[in-house]
């Protein structure tokens, strides 16, 4: 098996695009949360809140032939790439394009407003709004299409839509690429973009937010005053590569992927289950080769739901033990779906090169349905962390776990 390592990392996040920005919204206790008036328009939506990105335009630069086919989650999707590929150093390098990057990428679904064409058209009868583009800015493969095709990538492509878990499923995927030596490079990340449907989707399950006046106070991931999660956008891209590749190119190596867990808990459509998901984490643990005590930190998957937080933590203290020390970025972005998993993937890499971890905002009171775990809250935590994990759970029961190496 070959090792595989992180050369490059960018994103665009509701608290800012470059690392400096973002560690000073996580030192300074900051979330993006906001009222959404705009969604007054539902009138039987209970929550009001979500986290946007402050604003978003695409380079002028970016041609018009290859950005016709993008919806805004295919436009979030390449924009990322970019700034992976240029922390990377490979913009313009002849190995993206000749066949040894290949792509994985996953949203929760396409964009909405070609949705909203078809739909007129099964209502009125009327293809006025339906183009030739429109399928291609829907379908659930997009952001992984769209990124290979802007790209020029010709290896292997790997779409995972598969909910809250396709930005680390598509990590992951990508990291199994490399280590069995079917490709050389892998561009692997997530995106999503905000509507009112996905809110909606949460809201029939009563798993929304609805401290609307209240917007910095939440989500409030194991608090026992949690009342759900908060709904974000945005995306981020890895650079995956062959460690012995990088090296004769001299690259900068931001970490190092040692273990990956996928698995299914076979059993139920939205709620979670704890015996599946500390399974995950062991296979991870297992494809690693470490013992759990190796394990430093774990970037939780912590949405801020009722269910979903105490099956996560027990699964998490079934597998470490209550010495853990644990957070939650979403309490700083919310739930940005498809996205989520490439996003704290790359900023729990960051934290791990700093030494420094952010604490879950508004955990005041720990549920005490929760089990016994070390949350961080409060200020952040100094951790001199060799290994990290990164965990995230999806609807249908997908569960993922990501073991990240620091390179010293």
């Amino acid at each position: 098996m070959k090792r595989v390592v992180i050369t490059g990392m960018g994103g665009v996040t509701p608290i800012g695009n470059q690392w400096d920005e973002i560690e000073t919204a996580l030192k300074g206790g900051r979330n993006a949360v906001r009222r959404m008036p705009e969604w007054d328009y539902f009138s039987s939506l209970h929550t009001r809140l979500a986290c946007p990105l402050p604003e978003f335009t695409l380079p002028r630069e970016y041609p018009r032939k290859k950005t016709r086919s993008m919806g805004l989650v295919s436009m979030y999707s390449v924009r990322a790439s970019e700034m992976a590929l240029a922390d990377a150093g490979l913009l313009g390098d002849a190995s993206i394009a000749d066949g040894r990057m290949g792509v994985a990428y996953g949203s929760s679904s396409g964009s909405v407003q070609p949705i909203r064409a078809f739909g007129t058209m099964l209502e009125t009868g009327s293809m006025q709004d339906v183009t030739s583009n429109s399928y291609v800015q829907m379908m659930p493969h997009t952001t992984a299409v769209n990124v290979s095709l802007f790209w020029d990538l010709k290896g292997r492509i790997v779409p995972t839509s598969c909910a809250c878990a396709s930005g680390s499923q598509a990590i992951g995927y990508a990291y199994e690429a490399i280590a069995t030596g079917k490709q050389t490079l892998m561009l692997a990340g997530g995106a999503e973009e905000l509507s009112g449907p996905a809110v909606a989707v949460f809201d029939t399950l009563y798993a929304t937010s609805t401290r609307n006046d209240e917007p910095e106070l939440t989500p409030r991931p194991f608090d026992a005053a949690r009342d759900g999660l908060v709904v974000g956008e945005g995306a981020a891209t890895l650079v995956l590569e062959e460690y012995e590749h990088a090296r004769a190119r001299g690259a900068a190596i931001h970490a190092e992927i040692v273990g990956f867990g996928c698995n299914s808990d076979g059993a139920h459509m939205t709620q979670p289950t704890a015996e599946t998901m500390a399974r995950a984490m062991q296979f991870a643990l297992d494809d690693a080769l470490l013992p759990p005590t190796a394990i430093a930190y774990v970037n939780a998957h912590g949405t801020s739901t009722d269910r979903g937080d105490i099956a996560e933590s027990v699964a998490t203290a079934q597998v470490f033990g209550s010495r853990m020390p644990i957070s939650s970025l979403k309490s700083y972005i919310g739930h940005t779906l498809g996205a989520c998993g490439a996003i704290e993937a790359w900023w729990t890499i960051e934290m791990m090169k700093r030494n420094w971890y952010a604490p879950t905002l508004n955990l005041t009171n720990v549920d005490p349905a929760c089990a016994p775990l070390d949350y961080i809250a409060g200020e952040g935590r100094a951790i001199d962390a060799g290994y990290v994990m990164s965990n995230n759970f999806a609807f249908g029961g997908i569960n993922t776990s990501l073991i990240f190496k620091r390179v010293q």
